[in-house]
């Protein structure tokens, strides 16, 4: 790793900012950088999707790429700890995530953790991808096999979620997911099993400190953290879940949930592959679209995508 890069990344995980005091600070920061880009070459829609209980709106943006190479569709949810990032400052990933797939991506505007604390967040990212698999012909879609969920660190968690409850209500569950380095698991404190929250913990930006801040904010209640809606790998039954690509990331205290989860999803009979991306840190997905570690976890999606569409087509 680069030793500038090093040094930055020193400075955020600095024990000064504490999430919990500091959110709001931070969510303004990140709105003075999350302009929305004049990009003429790119087609960006705004629309609402009512909540189930019509007690408010659920703002999706929908990104078409400069190039449309594929039909089916790739529903979004973002990072941020439940508690910080919005559509706004996932713009220009989304933007390049339409680009460099070819696909049109949805992406949900969730409520955030701690006004809205678990389940608030996720019943938003289920309303979205139970109305758009229950009215494909509205979004141009013949098959529900043509949407993907995807989402980084937390958004991994919730398209986690999301394909457990659909599966667990009975209904239709995508083809595929694309878990981005996601939360798995419920404790990250020293007493985690996962080596990575103490070796990955501290100086890389995300700390294992931040993460159960996050969580705490998003789950207040210890126990149940535990549930699998919160903690996937806490699932009693991971069978009928969709084929799952999980990329994690080398210096990430969430590298090794992450993986476990893929390991966990394997042994219950389910399709996936998991890849590590070297000399990279958590959130490398927002980084420009011309870095490597960009380039490599795009090389891997789109394989997987590519894959699991052809034997996708062959059953038909």
């Amino acid at each position: 790793m680069k030793p500038l890069l090093k040094m930055a990344l020193k400075l955020l995980s600095s024990p000064k900012i504490n999430m919990k005091e500091d959110y709001l600070w931070v969510r303004k920061m990140q709105q003075i950088f999350a302009r929305k880009p004049l990009i003429t070459s790119y087609r960006i829609l705004d629309r609402k999707i009512y909540s189930a209980d019509q007690s408010h709106d659920i703002p999706v943006r929908i990104f078409q790429p400069v190039e449309k190479k594929h039909e089916d569709v790739l529903l979004f949810f973002h990072g941020g700890g439940w508690v910080i990032g919005d559509i706004n400052t996932y713009t220009k990933p989304c933007m390049n995530m339409a680009d460099l797939t070819g696909r049109t991506v949805y992406s949900v505007d969730y409520r955030l953790a701690p006004e809205h604390p678990y389940p608030a967040g996720l019943e938003d990212c289920y309303r979205v991808a139970e109305m758009m698999l229950d009215h494909l012909a509205l979004i141009g879609l013949s098959d529900a096999s043509q949407i993907t969920l995807i989402g980084d660190s937390a958004g991994g968690n919730l398209a986690a979620a999301v394909s457990l409850m659909l599966r667990d209500n009975h209904k239709i569950v995508p083809k595929r997911q694309i878990l981005l380095y996601p939360v798995t698991f419920w404790d990250h404190t020293k007493n985690s099993p996962y080596e990575s929250i103490r070796t990955k913990g501290n100086d890389y930006g995300l700390t294992a400190k931040k993460v159960s801040d996050y969580m705490e904010m998003y789950q207040p209640d210890t126990d149940k953290r535990k549930s699998s809606y919160v903690a996937p790998l806490m699932a009693e039954d991971l069978t009928d879940q969709p084929d799952t690509l999980i990329l994690t990331s080398e210096n990430d205290p969430l590298r090794d949930e992450g993986e476990a989860y893929g390991t966990a999803l394997k042994e219950a009979g389910n399709q996936v592959v998991v890849h590590r991306v070297n000399e990279s840190v958590h959130g490398f997905i927002t980084y420009p679209k011309g870095s490597k570690l960009v380039t490599e976890a795009y090389q891997e999606m789109n394989q997987f995508l590519e894959k699991t569409n052809q034997e996708s087509n062959q059953i038909r």
